[in-house]
């Protein structure tokens, strides 16, 4: 990742969403978007331009247009329909992200329109994010990586944080996954942890 005076930026065409530019570089807000958020706790997570996303709740495409500024191709899927409206303008100013209309709790939908993809990112806000990551599963390349944005509140808001991202934890290496690293996002993000794993071959 490219960074600039302590900041976590991309390079590509600015004005997606009047994201300040630093010499030349989109300045990627950690309190906009969790994967930068992500980065600057831990300074090892990387994208590449050989690489191949599937990005499970786009929503408007500020985060996948950062992401597509560094990576071969995104499959951005995105269900909400003003969001999805917002998503594809944004893929019309960067031909690698691939926006599909789709729900991500049936992925036999949309796996028409999807490759092996060498990163596996979810960041959707429903009950079940566990179980929505292990259906895709099958999408991820030997050797490739997911993150999950954990966002506790959505899964049970009469549970603590903590509680849910255990339980999270074991639905995932129940369903092959090796956990590598985790984080809760403070202070960026609230309640909100990311994982890391890999799948276990």
């Amino acid at each position: 990742m490219i960074r600039v005076d302590g900041q976590i930026v991309s390079p590509g065409a600015g004005g997606v969403y009047n994201e300040r530019m630093v010499q030349g570089y989109r300045v990627w807000d950690p309190y906009r978007s969790k994967l930068s958020a992500l980065c600057m706790l831990d300074d090892s997570i990387d994208l590449s331009g050989t690489m191949r996303v599937l990005y499970l709740g786009a929503a408007n495409g500020t985060t996948v247009s950062h992401v597509a500024d560094y990576v071969e191709v995104v499959y951005a899927v995105e269900f909400a329909p003003r969001p999805l409206r917002d998503l594809l303008v944004v893929a019309e100013k960067r031909k690698n992200i691939v926006p599909i209309a789709g729900d991500a709790t049936r992925p036999d939908r949309y796996a028409p329109y999807l490759e092996e993809v060498d990163l596996l990112y979810q960041d959707v806000a429903q009950p079940d994010q566990a179980g929505i990551l292990l259906k895709h599963l099958p999408f991820l390349t030997t050797g490739g990586q997911v993150i999950l944005m954990l966002k506790t509140r959505s899964v049970d808001i009469r549970r603590t944080p903590e509680e849910v991202f255990a339980e999270t934890i074991e639905r995932l290496t129940e369903g092959g996954l090796i956990v590598q690293k985790t984080f809760w996002l403070e202070p960026y993000h609230h309640d909100h942890a990311a994982i890391v794993c890999e799948v276990v071959k």
